[in-house]
């Protein structure tokens, strides 16, 4: 198993240091994605807060919802772009790639998601997440209405604000760890580099 250190400007522990049940985590994302995702081994410098932070991540972006786990990705890729983030950009619009089986979405929606392969249900999604990311403060009870009208309910609407401000704490210890993304994200859920580009008749 691979595990080169990923850069960060704090220590990045050894995986035999590390306890047993993080350990563990990380070896279970190995053998599912074939690679360790820097994020687990850069946060791994402080356990409890690791633990911490994915435990609400899997609250977040693993329970059944109202909003896609798709849906949850493109939020997470158009906030992180607000916040210059390049490791969740990358990161996570590998994951949009493959969850909404798009190979041209994240970069749709890290450039101007307002021009992306979207509904306008998403594109009021995507509003109101950043407005949650950039000015949480100035939400006002019409932009709750507003998404009611495109059918999010109550719950659903605190999930994309929720996903919007764990991510906004990401997008920030990544950049406090100066933390880059895996060269393989790069390539995941793009076509297969052997297709024959169609011919237009």
């Amino acid at each position: 198993m691979h595990m080169s250190d990923p850069q960060s400007r704090f220590p990045v522990p050894p995986l035999g240091d590390l306890p047993d049940d993080i350990r563990s985590r990380i070896e279970s994302v190995s053998e599912k994605s074939g690679f360790v995702p820097n994020v687990f081994r850069v946060l791994a410098h402080r356990p409890d807060e690791f633990r911490a932070f994915f435990a609400y991540h899997d609250a977040l972006m693993e329970k059944e919802s109202g909003l896609s786990k798709g849906e949850r990705e493109m939020i997470v890729v158009v906030t992180s772009a607000m916040n210059s983030c390049l490791y969740c950009v990358i990161a996570h619009g590998a994951i949009v790639r493959i969850r909404e089986k798009n190979p041209r979405l994240a970069e749709q929606l890290a450039t101007d998601y307002t021009r992306a392969d979207i509904t306008d249900r998403q594109l009021a999604m995507l509003d109101f997440a950043c407005l949650i990311a950039d000015q949480a403060s100035e939400v006002s009870d019409e932009d709750l209405d507003e998404l009611r009208e495109h059918g999010f309910s109550q719950e659903d609407i605190w999930d994309i604000g929720a996903v919007a401000a764990f991510f906004a704490l990401s997008n920030r210890m990544a950049g406090l760890t100066d933390m880059l993304p895996n060269d393989e994200f790069y390539t995941l859920g793009r076509e297969p580099k052997t297709s024959k580009p169609r011919l237009v008749k």
